[in-house]
Order: structure tokens, then sequence, then C-alpha cells
């Protein structure tokens, strides 16, 4: 009579430590985002290919948006801080958005890898391509959806993006003067109310804000 074996039981194996399992996943995910992009790709095939339940994925990471930080590397959640941004009253929204972003971009332990991912974002290859559909789904999509149904929201939110990407260039990339050392209040104060015309289309405090510091100095 043949020995029946025991059916394999899901979760961690036997003999595997948590750091073990943790690396596994990683380089799991790793692997499917790099065949299939950050849209395709599951969380029920990231376990299937690291050999372990979906539940033990959502133990160690929360979700797809933690495996993407965790495989470039960035201890920066954008999506986290777009949630939060977007929990303010619309008419605030060009605000804190760009004062989330630059105040965790002027964190040192955040910006080397930050940048890094930047760069990898704006080239080519697998990490391209999961880090723009990452971006592009848990960001865009997301400041879209809370713009109310307007036509054009999704072309309103990629245009308030384009306006913190290229300030984050300038600022952190390419570390171009004055804007690579000007205070983030100053930032916000200049670059908010031109985010905010482009989610809501009302230009909120930009001639208010900025005329009267321009007429004083002609009139000097």
């Amino acid at each position: 009579m043949t020995e029946r074996s025991e059916p394999r039981r899901r979760g961690r194996p036997r003999g595997v430590t948590a750091g073990d399992t943790r690396a596994r996943i990683l380089e799991a995910a790793t692997a499917e985002f790099g065949e299939h992009g950050y849209e395709a790709a599951s969380v029920r095939a990231i376990a299937r290919r690291a050999g372990v339940d979906p539940a033990l994925v959502h133990h160690y990471f929360d979700g797809k948006q933690a495996l993407v930080a965790e495989v470039v590397e960035v201890p920066l959640r954008p999506d986290r801080l777009v949630r939060e941004a977007l929990d303010a009253p619309l008419e605030e929204l060009g605000e804190r958005l760009v004062r989330a972003v630059l105040g965790a971009w002027d964190s040192g332990p955040v910006r080397p890898a930050a940048v890094a991912a930047l760069r990898s974002a704006i080239g080519q290859g697998p990490v391209a391509r999961m880090l723009r559909e990452f971006l592009r789904r848990e960001i865009m999509q997301r400041i879209a959806s809370a713009l109310g149904g307007a036509d054009d929201a999704e072309l309103r939110a990629e245009l308030a993006a384009s306006q913190l990407v290229g300030v984050i260039m300038v600022r952190y990339v390419l570390e171009f003067e004055p804007v690579a050392s000007v205070d983030v209040d100053e930032l916000v104060r200049r670059v908010a109310p031109a985010v905010q015309w482009h989610l809501t289309g009302r230009p909120a405090a930009l001639d208010s804000e900025l005329r009267p510091a321009h007429d004083s100095a002609h009139d000097e």
C-alpha cells in the first residue's frame, strides 16, 4: 500500500524564516512587474510565483503599491501622499498636493532614492514601464476621480501633475538655482495657484498674491 503524502499547506513553508519569505515575495514581484507591468500584475500572480498564499503577501505588504515602493527601494508612498491631499476640500487641493509632494521630496532620506526612481521612470525598460503605470493609476486617476466627473478630468489631472513634475525636475534632479534652494513655503505660494487652476479652472490666488509684489517693486 502506497503511503499518502500530506497535502501542501498554504502559507509559509516550514523551516523558512519571515525574512526569506519576504525576500522571495519581493523577487517574485520584481519579476511579475517586469514581465507584465503594474496594471496587469496581480497579488495572486505574485503569490503564485513566490509559492505562497496571497494572504501572506498582504501580511508583509500593503498591496501592490507597497510592493512597487519596495521594488524600487524608495521610502516614499506617492499614492498615500495623494490620498491624504484628496481629503481636503477641492478648492484647497492644489496647495495640499504641492505642499505634500515638496515636503516629502525635501526629506533627506527620501530624496536620493526618489531621484533615482524618477530617472528610472523616464527611461526605458520594465522598471520604467512599471513606474509609469503605477504613477498613472495611483496618482493621475485618483486625482481625476476627485474632480467630480468633469469631462476633461484626466487632462486636468495630467496638467496639474506636469506642473509638479517640472518643479521636481528643476529643484531636485537638475538642481537649478534659485529654485533648488528657495524655501518650500515660497514655492507653494507660487506653484499651488497654477496647479489649482489646472484642477478646477479657477486661478485661485495666483494674481492677487503675485501682482502686489510686482507692483511695489516697480514703484520703487
